[in-house]
C-alpha cells in the first residue's frame, strides 16, 4: 500500500513538472511573438483589436501585446515592375504590341494597407489599363517619336489614380513597340525614299554650287596668261600620278589658217558651180522668152492686100 502511494506521488510530481515546462515554453513563445523588429527600409502598421494604432512604426524593436496587437510590415523601397505586353490599336488603325516598366514606392503605409488589399497587384492592373487607353489615342508616328511626352502622360495618370492608396509612381517608361512586318517594310521603304530625296537634293545643291564656282573660275581665266598657267598646273597634276599617257591640249589658233584655206577653196568651187547654174538658167529663160515673143509678133502683124488695103 505504501508502494502504491509512492508511485502515485511520483506520477503527480512528473505531471507537475511537465505542466511547468509546457507553461514556460508557452510563455516564452508568447513573449517572442510579441517582440517585433522592423528594418530600416520597412514600416509597421499596428492593429490593436482591429483598429490602427497611430502612424506607422519603425525602424527598430517593438513589443506588442500578445493576442491583442497585430503588425503588418510594409516595404518602402522602390519597386521595379514590368508591365506585361499589351495589344493596342493606334488611332490610325495600326495594331501594335507595347510593353513598359514602372517604378513606384509606398509613401503612406497606413493607406497602402487600409485602402487596397494588394497595392502591388492593384498598381500593375491600373498600369496595364492606362497603357492601353493612352496609346490607343495616339498615332503610330507619334508613338515612335514622342516617347518622352507619352511617358510623362502615363506617369501623371497612374500617379493620380494610385495616390489614394499611398503609392507614388516616379517613372513610367515605354520599353518596346512591336509592329507587324508589313508595316515595318513600309516604314523602311518610306525611310529609304526620304534618304534618296535628301541625297538628290544634296547632289543638286552641289552641282549648283559647282556651277557657280566654275562660272567664277571662267571669269578669272579670261586672259590667255591665266589659261596657260592653268594648263601648266593640270599637266603637273597629271605627271605626279606617273601616267604613261598625257593629254596635251593644243590651241585652236594653230589650225585656223589651215581651216580657213580649206574653207576658202571649197567655197570658191561652190560659188563657181552656182554661177554656171545661174548662167544656164538665164540662157534657157531667154530662149523661152524669145520664142514666145516671135510667135506673138507673127500673129499681130496684118497681111498686105493687092489694092493697098490692109485686112486684119
Amino acid at each position: 500500500m505504501y508502494a502504491t502511494l509512492g508511485l502515485l506521488q511520483a506520477v503527480g510530481v512528473g505531471i507537475g513538472v511537465i505542466a511547468l515546462v509546457v507553461a514556460a515554453i508557452f510563455v516564452v513563445s508568447v513573449l517572442i511573438s510579441a517582440i517585433k523588429i522592423v528594418k530600416e527600409y520597412e514600416r509597421g502598421v499596428i492593429f490593436r483589436l482591429g483598429r490602427v494604432q497611430g502612424g506607422p512604426k519603425g525602424p527598430g524593436l517593438f513589443v506588442l501585446l500578445p493576442m491583442v496587437d497585430r503588425m503588418v510590415k510594409i516595404d518602402l523601397r522602390t519597386v521595379t515592375m514590368d508591365v506585361p505586353p499589351q495589344d493596342v490599336i493606334t488611332r490610325d488603325n495600326v495594331p501594335a504590341r507595347v510593353n513598359a516598366v514602372i517604378y513606384f514606392r509606398v509613401v503612406d503605409p497606413n493607406r497602402s494597407v487600409i485602402e487596397v488589399e494588394n497595392h502591388v497587384l492593384a498598381t500593375s492592373q491600373i498600369s496595364q489599363t492606362t497603357l492601353r487607353s493612352v496609346l490607343g489615342q495616339r498615332d503610330l508616328d507619334d508613338l515612335l517619336t514622342n516617347r518622352e511626352e507619352i511617358n510623362e502622360e502615363l506617369q501623371s495618370i497612374i500617379d493620380e489614380q494610385t495616390d489614394p492608396w499611398g503609392i507614388k509612381v516616379s517613372v513610367v517608361e515605354v520599353k518596346d513597340v512591336e509592329i507587324p512586318q508589313q508595316m515595318q517594310r513600309a516604314m523602311a521603304r518610306q525611310a529609304e525614299s526620304e534618304r534618296e530625296r535628301r541625297a538628290k537634293i544634296i547632289a543638286a545643291e552641289g552641282e549648283y554650287q559647282a556651277s557657280q564656282r566654275l562660272r567664277q573660275a571662267a571669269d578669272r581665266l579670261e586672259s590667255p596668261t591665266a589659261l596657260q598657267l592653268r594648263l601648266f598646273q593640270t599637266m603637273g597634276e597629271i605627271a605626279v600620278n606617273q601616267n604613261s599617257t598625257i593629254v596635251l591640249p593644243v590651241p585652236i589658233d594653230l589650225f585656223r589658217p589651215f581651216l580657213e584655206s580649206q574653207n576658202g577653196s571649197y567655197g570658191e568651187g561652190v560659188r563657181a558651180a552656182r554661177r554656171e547654174e545661174e548662167k544656164e538658167a538665164e540662157r534657157l529663160y531667154e530662149e523661152a522668152v524669145g520664142d514666145a515673143a516671135r510667135e506673138v509678133s507673127s500673129e499681130e502683124v496684118p497681111s498686105e492686100m493687092p489694092d493697098g488695103e490692109a485686112t486684119p
